[in-house]
Protein backbone atom coordinates (compact mmCIF):
# COMPACT_ATOMS: atom_id res chain seq x y z
CA UNK A 1 0.00 0.00 0.00
CA UNK A 2 2.70 2.59 0.50
CA UNK A 3 4.25 1.37 -2.65
CA UNK A 4 1.87 4.74 -3.59
CA UNK A 5 3.22 7.04 -1.06
CA UNK A 6 5.70 8.51 -3.86
CA UNK A 7 2.17 9.37 -6.02
CA UNK A 8 0.69 11.10 -3.59
CA UNK A 9 3.35 13.73 -3.47
CA UNK A 10 3.42 14.35 -7.19
CA UNK A 11 -0.38 14.63 -7.53
CA UNK A 12 -0.24 17.15 -4.55
CA UNK A 13 2.03 19.15 -5.91
CA UNK A 14 0.68 19.12 -9.38
CA UNK A 15 -3.19 20.07 -8.55
CA UNK A 16 -2.05 21.98 -5.51
CA UNK A 17 0.04 24.13 -8.01
CA UNK A 18 -2.83 23.99 -10.32
CA UNK A 19 -5.33 25.82 -7.36
CA UNK A 20 -2.55 28.07 -6.42
CA UNK A 21 -1.68 29.35 -10.15
CA UNK A 22 -5.45 30.08 -10.72
CA UNK A 23 -6.07 31.44 -7.38
CA UNK A 24 -3.41 34.07 -8.83
CA UNK A 25 -4.85 34.53 -12.29
CA UNK A 26 -8.12 35.18 -10.19
CA UNK A 27 -6.35 37.94 -7.95
CA UNK A 28 -5.05 39.36 -11.16
CA UNK A 29 -8.22 39.63 -12.84
CA UNK A 30 -9.73 41.29 -9.59
CA UNK A 31 -6.95 43.67 -9.45
CA UNK A 32 -7.46 44.63 -13.08
CA UNK A 33 -11.36 44.80 -12.64
CA UNK A 34 -10.47 47.43 -9.62
CA UNK A 35 -12.14 44.57 -7.26
CA UNK A 36 -8.88 44.26 -4.90
CA UNK A 37 -10.53 45.95 -2.17
CA UNK A 38 -14.24 44.37 -2.71
CA UNK A 39 -15.59 42.95 0.34
CA UNK A 40 -18.74 40.96 -1.12
CA UNK A 41 -19.07 37.33 -0.44
CA UNK A 42 -18.13 36.33 -4.26
CA UNK A 43 -14.25 36.33 -4.03
CA UNK A 44 -14.36 34.23 -1.52
CA UNK A 45 -16.94 31.96 -2.69
CA UNK A 46 -14.51 31.64 -5.99
CA UNK A 47 -11.34 30.88 -4.26
CA UNK A 48 -13.12 28.45 -2.18
CA UNK A 49 -14.65 26.84 -5.26
CA UNK A 50 -10.88 26.91 -7.11
CA UNK A 51 -9.32 24.90 -3.74
CA UNK A 52 -12.21 22.15 -3.62
CA UNK A 53 -12.40 21.80 -7.90
CA UNK A 54 -8.36 21.33 -8.19
CA UNK A 55 -8.58 18.88 -4.66
CA UNK A 56 -11.11 16.77 -6.20
CA UNK A 57 -9.52 16.56 -9.46
CA UNK A 58 -6.92 15.59 -7.82
CA UNK A 59 -8.15 12.86 -5.62
CA UNK A 60 -10.60 11.70 -9.00
CA UNK A 61 -7.66 11.69 -11.10
CA UNK A 62 -5.47 9.85 -8.24
CA UNK A 63 -7.84 7.06 -7.93
CA UNK A 64 -8.03 6.68 -12.08
CA UNK A 65 -4.44 6.55 -12.40
CA UNK A 66 -3.72 3.97 -9.34
CA UNK A 67 -7.33 1.84 -9.73
CA UNK A 68 -8.37 2.23 -5.83
CA UNK A 69 -8.56 5.00 -3.38
CA UNK A 70 -8.66 5.00 0.22
CA UNK A 71 -9.58 7.55 2.58
CA UNK A 72 -6.13 7.69 3.72
CA UNK A 73 -4.28 9.05 0.67
CA UNK A 74 -7.93 11.37 0.05
CA UNK A 75 -6.68 12.92 3.13
CA UNK A 76 -2.84 13.45 2.43
CA UNK A 77 -3.89 14.50 -1.37
CA UNK A 78 -6.47 17.15 0.12
CA UNK A 79 -4.26 18.23 3.08
CA UNK A 80 -0.66 18.23 0.45
CA UNK A 81 -2.52 20.13 -2.43
CA UNK A 82 -4.46 22.86 -0.38
CA UNK A 83 -1.06 23.32 1.58
CA UNK A 84 0.93 24.21 -1.77
CA UNK A 85 -1.72 26.31 -3.02
CA UNK A 86 -1.20 28.10 0.43
CA UNK A 87 2.06 28.53 -0.08
CA UNK A 88 1.57 29.73 -3.65
CA UNK A 89 -1.07 32.41 -1.89
CA UNK A 90 1.61 33.17 0.61
CA UNK A 91 4.10 34.51 -1.98
CA UNK A 92 1.84 36.15 -3.85
CA UNK A 93 0.28 38.04 -1.07
CA UNK A 94 4.35 38.97 0.12
CA UNK A 95 4.65 40.22 -3.92
CA UNK A 96 1.48 42.10 -3.66
CA UNK A 97 2.01 44.18 -0.52
CA UNK A 98 5.60 44.53 -1.33
CA UNK A 99 5.82 45.39 -4.82
CA UNK A 100 2.61 45.10 -6.67
CA UNK A 101 0.00 47.07 -5.11
CA UNK A 102 2.72 48.50 -2.21
CA UNK A 103 -0.31 50.51 -0.29
CA UNK A 104 -2.45 47.80 0.43
CA UNK A 105 -2.35 47.72 4.33
CA UNK A 106 -2.81 50.96 4.31
CA UNK A 107 -6.07 50.69 1.72
CA UNK A 108 -7.15 48.15 3.89
CA UNK A 109 -6.82 50.12 6.99
CA UNK A 110 -8.86 52.66 5.23
CA UNK A 111 -11.93 50.23 4.75
CA UNK A 112 -11.61 48.41 8.22
CA UNK A 113 -11.91 52.53 9.60
CA UNK A 114 -14.91 53.21 7.44
CA UNK A 115 -16.55 50.01 8.04
CA UNK A 116 -15.89 50.38 12.16
CA UNK A 117 -17.29 54.03 12.00
CA UNK A 118 -19.87 52.47 9.80
CA UNK A 119 -21.22 49.65 12.61
CA UNK A 120 -20.40 51.91 15.45
CA UNK A 121 -20.66 56.07 14.97
CA UNK A 122 -19.81 56.76 18.29
CA UNK A 123 -15.95 55.62 18.23
CA UNK A 124 -13.26 57.85 18.86
CA UNK A 125 -10.81 58.90 16.22
CA UNK A 126 -7.85 57.91 18.99
CA UNK A 127 -9.73 54.09 18.99
CA UNK A 128 -9.62 54.06 15.09
CA UNK A 129 -6.26 54.99 14.86
CA UNK A 130 -4.78 52.69 17.55
CA UNK A 131 -7.00 49.51 15.68
CA UNK A 132 -5.79 51.02 12.25
CA UNK A 133 -2.02 50.35 13.86
CA UNK A 134 -2.30 47.43 14.95
CA UNK A 135 -3.80 45.69 12.10
CA UNK A 136 -1.20 47.17 9.69
CA UNK A 137 1.74 46.17 12.59
CA UNK A 138 0.35 42.52 12.73
CA UNK A 139 -0.73 42.20 9.21
CA UNK A 140 2.36 39.56 9.02
CA UNK A 141 0.05 36.93 11.39
CA UNK A 142 -2.22 36.34 7.83
CA UNK A 143 0.12 34.25 6.80
CA UNK A 144 0.81 31.82 8.87
CA UNK A 145 -3.26 31.64 9.79
CA UNK A 146 -3.86 30.94 5.71
CA UNK A 147 -1.43 28.25 5.83
CA UNK A 148 -3.36 26.62 8.49
CA UNK A 149 -6.56 27.42 7.38
CA UNK A 150 -5.87 25.98 4.35
CA UNK A 151 -4.34 22.90 5.51
CA UNK A 152 -8.06 22.72 7.43
CA UNK A 153 -9.30 23.35 4.52
CA UNK A 154 -7.69 20.42 2.38
CA UNK A 155 -8.39 18.02 5.07
CA UNK A 156 -11.55 18.68 5.13
CA UNK A 157 -11.90 18.53 1.64
CA UNK A 158 -10.07 15.54 1.47
CA UNK A 159 -12.26 13.61 3.73
CA UNK A 160 -15.59 14.64 1.99
CA UNK A 161 -13.99 13.83 -1.64
CA UNK A 162 -12.44 10.25 -0.48
CA UNK A 163 -16.02 9.54 1.20
CA UNK A 164 -17.69 10.12 -1.67
CA UNK A 165 -14.66 8.75 -4.06
CA UNK A 166 -13.25 5.93 -2.16
CA UNK A 167 -12.71 2.73 -4.36
CA UNK A 168 -11.12 -0.46 -2.91
CA UNK A 169 -8.51 -2.26 -4.74
CA UNK A 170 -9.29 -5.17 -6.72
CA UNK A 171 -8.13 -8.49 -6.06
Amino acid sequence: METNSPNIGKFSLTYGSIAGIVGIIFSFMLISLDMLYDQGSGKTIVSIAILVGAIILGIFNFRKENGSLTLKQALKIGTGSSVIAAIYSILFTLALVNFIEPDFIAKTGEITRATMIESNPTISNEQLDMITEQQAKFFWVAYPFMLIFNAFGGLIIGLLGGLILKKDAQA
